[in-house]
């Protein structure tokens, strides 16, 4: 039985089959490892990292004394939920998200990760709800993750579509928005997108390029 410890755009916790292609924590550990419920508490601190799923051979166990572990469809995804590259086990990705914020934010001197955590913890939630932002669809880079006009869906924009999110990837295609929409990406991650860094999609994305659909 899955833990419901896999992040949806909107920052909640679910429980589903699929894992998804990176894992993360919130700063340490918020669930109860003797019940391992859905925790009543949405972090340890500011801190919301993602990370790769394997590295140097670390093992512990899941959901157990140490830090709460939370698995992502993508970055994608965690971008959307208040997530950025962890500095230890993506330090090249996390230099280049830092980089690119701070281009995107005109920023006159590059910040600590803590103090960029600080700004995106202000723009992902209000207490406990997730903050979203209405903005101009036409100014949102790839990467970007919406709610749907009805508010039953997200979507993710990638070139002149929509791609429709699932836990297990994306399930196929919309027309790209326009007018002003619901992001769930904070406006700091939108800022690093647009300016150059390239998040991890997952490989259903890539899969649903016309190209891709037509064999080559």
């Amino acid at each position: 039985m899955p833990l419901p410890n896999r992040v949806r755009p909107d920052g909640m916790l679910f429980a589903d089959p699929a894992r998804g292609i990176l894992f993360g924590n919130r700063g340490g550990r918020f669930h109860d490892p003797l019940t391992r419920a859905l925790p009543h508490r949405i972090q340890a601190s500011r801190q919301w990292i993602c990370c790769v799923l394997s590295f140097k051979g670390r093992r512990h166990q899941v959901w157990g004394r140490g830090y709460t572990d939370l698995f992502f469809c993508d970055e994608v995804t965690a971008f959307a939920a208040g997530h950025r590259p962890c500095m230890e086990c993506r330090r090249r990705d996390a230099l280049a998200y830092r980089d690119a914020l701070v281009q995107g934010l005109g920023l006159a001197r590059t910040p600590r990760f803590p103090d960029i955590d600080r700004i995106l913890d202000g723009e992902r939630r209000s207490d406990r709800e997730k903050r979203t932002h209405r903005l101009p669809a036409a100014e949102l880079p790839d990467g970007a993750m919406l709610l749907s006009e009805q508010g039953d869906a997200f979507l993710a924009l990638r070139g002149d579509t929509a791609l429709l999110w699932s836990p297990s990837g994306y399930a196929g295609r919309r027309a790209r928005p326009s007018g002003i929409v619901t992001v769930l990406t904070p406006p700091a991650t939108l800022a690093a997108l647009a300016h150059g860094y390239r998040p991890l999609w997952h490989p259903s994305a890539e899969a649903l390029e016309p190209s891709a659909a037509r064999g080559g």
